[in-house]
This record gives C-alpha cells, sequence and structure tokens, in this order.
C-alpha cells in the first residue's frame, strides 16, 4: 500500500488528472449502470419505455436549445482563450441562458403543438428544458476543471450528483402513482439544486454576460456542426421513438434495456477517447500520425473483446439487470454491441476532421447515417419487430465508420500525413469480432457451450495480463493535453 501511494505522489499532476478523470467517467455512468436493475424493477415495461422515450426526445431538444455549446467550441475556446478564459467561460453561459429563454419564449406560444407533436406533457417539457439548462451549466464548468487539471472538486461534485439522481429517483417513484413523471422530476430536482451554482461561479470570475466577440465565435463554429450534433442524436435515438410509434411503449422499453446493457461498454469507450483525444492532436500537430496506429488498435482490440464476452453473457446480464417479462432483450443485445465497437471506430477516425476543422464533412457523414436509419427503421420494424433496430442501428454505425474512414484519409493524404490506421489491421480485427458476436447468438441455448467459450476468455485475459497492464500503463503515460480539444 505505501509503494502504491508513494507511486501516486509521485506522478504529475496531468497524469493524476486523467486518472481521476477516469474514475470520475466510471462513477458518472456505472452508477446509472448499477441502479438499472432497481428502475427496470419499480416501472413496467411500458413506463421504462415512456421515460426512455422522454431521454431520447431530450438528446434532440439538446441540440436545438443549447447548440451543444459545452461541447466542441467551448472545449476549443478555453484553451483557444486562455488568456482571458474566465470572461469566454461567463460569456458562454450567459449564451446558453440566452438561448433557453428564447426557446422558452418559442415553446410558450406553440405548447399545444410542441406537447402534441413530441406526445409530451406541459410538466415534462418543463423538466426537459431545466435539464438542458443545468447540464449545461456543469458541462461548462467540468470542462474548465479538466482543462485546469483541477480534479478533486470536479470527482466530488460528480459522485455526490451521480449517486443523489437514483436515490431520489427511487423514493420518488416508490411514493407516486405517476412513476415515469416522479423518475423525470427526481432528475430535474438533483441537477437543478446540484448544478445551478456553477453558473453563478463562472459568471463570478468572468463578470461578462454578453461579448459579441466570444458568441460569434460560438455561434459561428457550432451552427455548423448543429446537423452533426442531430444527427448522432437521432442515430442513437430514432429507433426507440420509432418503436415506440410503430409497436407499443413496452417494447420501447425492452429494446431500451436492451439498448443500455449494450452501452455498457460505452464507460469504456469515453474514458479511453478522453484520454487519447488530446493525445491524437498532439501527434497531428506535430505531424508524427504514424505512432497513432499501435495504440488505437490495441484499443480497437480491447473494446472488440470485452463487446464479444458483453454478447456471450447476454441472457445472464439481462436476467440480472430486469425481470423475466424484458428478457426478449437478449436478442437486441448482439447487433447494439456490436454496433459500440463501431462508435469507438468512427470516433477514433474523426479526430483527423475535428482537428482541421472539415465540419461540412464532419456533419455530411452524420447525416447520411441518420437518415440511412430513419429509413431502415420504418422499413424493417414492421416486419419484423423491434429487433430489426438493433440490426438497422449496426449498419449504420458501420457505414459511418466507413465514410469517417474515408474523410480520415482524405484529409490525411491532403496534409502529407501518414495514415495511422491501415485498412488491413482494422479488417483483421473487425471481421473476426462480427464473425464471433453472430455465432455468439447461436450459443443462447447452449449454456454449457457459451460458458464455456467465456471460461477460455478468461484464461486469455490471465496469459496476456502483463501485456493488459502494460497496455493501461501506457495509456496513463500519454498525459499531455494540446491546445486542440474536442468532445463532440
Amino acid at each position: 500500500m505505501n509503494k502504491l501511494i508513494q507511486k501516486y505522489n509521485q506522478m504529475t499532476v496531468q497524469v493524476r488528472a486523467s486518472f481521476w478523470f477516469l474514475i470520475c467517467s466510471f462513477l458518472q455512468k456505472g452508477i446509472s449502470v448499477v441502479t438499472t436493475p432497481i428502475f427496470t424493477r419499480l416501472l413496467t415495461t411500458e413506463e421504462y419505455g415512456l421515460y426512455n422515450v422522454f431521454n431520447s426526445w431530450l438528446g434532440i431538444v439538446t441540440v436545438f436549445v443549447s447548440m451543444n455549446l459545452f461541447q466542441g467550441v467551448y472545449a476549443q475556446g478555453v484553451v483557444k482563450f486562455e488568456d482571458d478564459r474566465d470572461v469566454f467561460s461567463s460569456s458562454m453561459q450567459g449564451l446558453n441562458l440566452t438561448l433557453l429563454i428564447a426557446w422558452l419564449g418559442v415553446y410558450l406560444l406553440f405548447r399545444n403543438f410542441i406537447n402534441d407533436l413530441l406526445s409530451i406533457t406541459t410538466v415534462h417539457m418543463f423538466c426537459m428544458l431545466i435539464l438542458i439548462w443545468a447540464t449545461a451549466v456543469f458541462r461548462f464548468w467540468a470542462t474548465e476543471q479538466r482543462v485546469m487539471y483541477k480534479y478533486r472538486l470536479l470527482v466530488a461534485v460528480t459522485l455526490i450528483i451521480s449517486l443523489c439522481k437514483p436515490l431520489v429517483g427511487i423514493i420518488m417513484v416508490m411514493n407516486s402513482q405517476d412513476k415515469v413523471t416522479a423518475r423525470i422530476l427526481g432528475l430535474t430536482l438533483v441537477e437543478l439544486i446540484g448544478y445551478t451554482g456553477f453558473f453563478f461561479v463562472q459568471f463570478g470570475k468572468g463578470k461578462v454576460f454578453y461579448s459579441g466577440k466570444y458568441w460569434k465565435y460560438a455561434l459561428c463554429y457550432n451552427i455548423p456542426l448543429i446537423p452533426h450534433y442531430l444527427s448522432s442524436i437521432v442515430l442513437s435515438s430514432s429507433d426507440r421513438l420509432m418503436i415506440n410509434s410503430m409497436v407499443n411503449a413496452s417494447a420501447a422499453g425492452i429494446y431500451a434495456l436492451a439498448y443500455s446493457v449494450s452501452q455498457l461498454m460505452i464507460i469504456f469507450n469515453s474514458s479511453i477517447n478522453q484520454t487519447l483525444t488530446p493525445w491524437i492532436y498532439q501527434k497531428i500537430k506535430s505531424g508524427k500520425t504514424e505512432g497513432i496506429g499501435r495504440i488505437v488498435n490495441s484499443c480497437l482490440l480491447f473494446v472488440a473483446f470485452f463487446n464479444c464476452i458483453l454478447i456471450f453473457l447476454a441472457p445472464e446480464v439481462v436476467s440480472v439487470f430486469a425481470p423475466r417479462s424484458y428478457y426478449v432483450a437478449i436478442w437486441a443485445i448482439p447487433p447494439v454491441a456490436m454496433s459500440v465497437y463501431f462508435i469507438f471506430c468512427y470516433d477514433m477516425f474523426s479526430k483527423f476532421a475535428f482537428y482541421y476543422e472539415k465540419t461540412t464533412l464532419i456533419a455530411g457523414a452524420t447525416v447520411c447515417g441518420a437518415l440511412l436509419n430513419i429509413v431502415l427503421n420504418y422499413i424493417f420494424i414492421k416486419q419484423f419487430g423491434f429487433v430489426a433496430a438493433g440490426y438497422t442501428t449496426l449498419v449504420c454505425y458501420l457505414l459511418f465508420s466507413i465514410l469517417h474512414y474515408l474523410v480520415m484519409a482524405n484529409i490525411c493524404r491532403k496534409n502529407k500525413l501518414v495514415n495511422p490506421i491501415k485498412l488491413n489491421s482494422l479488417l483483421q480485427i473487425t471481421v473476426p469480432f462480427c464473425a464471433i458476436s453472430f455465432l455468439a447468438m447461436m450459443t443462447y441455448k447452449l449454456p454449457v457451450i457459451r460458458y464455456g467459450i467465456v471460461g477460455l476468455a478468461c484464461v486469455v485475459i490471465i496469459l496476456y495480463r502483463r501485456k493488459i497492464i502494460r497496455f493501461v500503463k501506457e495509456l496513463l503515460e500519454i498525459k499531455k493535453a494540446p491546445k486542440h480539444t474536442e468532445q463532440a
């Protein structure tokens, strides 16, 4: 223990911060995942479906109301305007609040039309607007803390809020007849109380609500990216909305569980992504992109391997996460889990486009994927039911990855950079992963074979434990953050 403490104390502030940001990400998403079995037992499949439909609309409406200012443009701006960071931050809080008030006015004018369009109540819509504002307030502050390597307060706040959300939600759901509204109100209450103070913290430092210079910079940067942000949300949410509309809320709830279980690896994806993003930008900036490939390929192998284990254990995982009424969700897990792998792929490929600010190309690729998803969902959900949505999602993220790979290759060629991710290496990981994932479904009714395969996978982990440990250490040592950052 003393040796571990000594090693920790010897870490640079960047490495220490990276470690805690990784823990922070796990806490935030991990607690949500762990509490899923509680809510699936407190809510019927229909109620769980309606709650997830609300979350799907929340993601879409967020793009319009906040313009996702807390993502790419803010992360860029706090570095670009480092000498005037406080003013930039307070003006972004001002712009975010202004957008909220403007959209609140629009909603009040067309309340009945919007409620009917989204199949939502006025109470739910007010909660949605509050959640959008409060989340953006926190994301501004959290990004600033990350850039400045101030991790202590961020980790503490994340832990407290992540614990309060499910605890308050459970109490309110158990003591309410309208359980869906109770769940939504619980989230709203926690975020409003927990995050509002950060608005005054950043505004108190900068003391500037309106800045023509910074508002113009933010709007000019983010407006071209709205199709990208919107299409990304549509790509991940349209299936639940269309299942709710074309089948029923109960089917949407079952599919939402499959989606949530499959997204377990997103926790790892996000953590790795946050670590690699600044390092990849540094490599691009220095022109030494050849070193990126080995790390990215190792990450792809890591993501593929653990997604395969999740797919093999889908029946057991669903049994833990939900009662028997959700069991049919196992058949939607494999395609959605495979989509998680391709999400990680396009995340890695898109770094080049974001670095060179090729927002039109980014938006074009995302829009194509989203439109295809809607068309395929409309065709196949009608014919094959909600499970088909998993396969349409997989096809779209595969296309998405291909388009982003082509964009990356084109950017590397035009800027005379080495394409770090070779197609042969990529196929050597992707093709076996897809084949094994499809074969895994054939073993769902053969538990002995499945357990044997998972046991073999555990043996592989033990045999290659040193390489895995060495790889994790290498990720932790990727610590220098460049001036180009992105969270899109």
